[in-house]
């Protein structure tokens, strides 16, 4: 198993502040011979439709010295990840989470827009210090 990000245990602490209980950490998959591990699964009731809606959360810190490069490993695993859920599990959403900072810096600029109006990635954006969701992008 890889190890967990340094926001890991600060995300699974805004998700459950906002509604979701935590059913896997990490939730790992096996695609053919070989296995994934994204680092939460989460669930939380709907209420007007007694169904349950199914996350999973890959956590990015983006501290590494480029931003961009940081990004494009993040996509990477993403598009790898999104697609192996989609045969998997097709009722579990994907969510990249990343600092409200690193929200502001990239995907408030051209190339996050980019990818945000394309529809590569689903954001979930927290503020580390209060440990809590800013904002859920789809």
């Amino acid at each position: 198993m890889p190890a967990k990000d340094l926001y890991h245990d600060t995300v699974k602490v805004a998700l459950m502040k906002d509604g979701w209980t935590i059913t896997q950490d990490p939730l790992s998959l096996r695609f053919g011979k070989k296995d994934f591990f994204i680092d939460l699964g989460a669930e939380r009731l709907l209420a007007a439709e007694k169904n349950r809606e199914k996350i999973a959360v890959e956590v990015k810190s983006f501290i590494g010295p480029s931003e961009i490069k940081d990004l494009e490993n993040a996509l990477g695993q993403f598009v790898l990840y999104q697609n192996a859920l989609s045969i998997l599990e097709p009722d579990r959403a994907l969510f990249l989470a990343i600092r409200e900072a690193v929200y502001v810096d990239l995907f408030e600029e051209a190339i996050g827009q980019l990818l945000l109006q394309r529809n590569l990635l689903q954001i979930v954006s927290f503020d580390p210090d209060q440990e809590v969701i800013i904002r859920w992008i789809t």
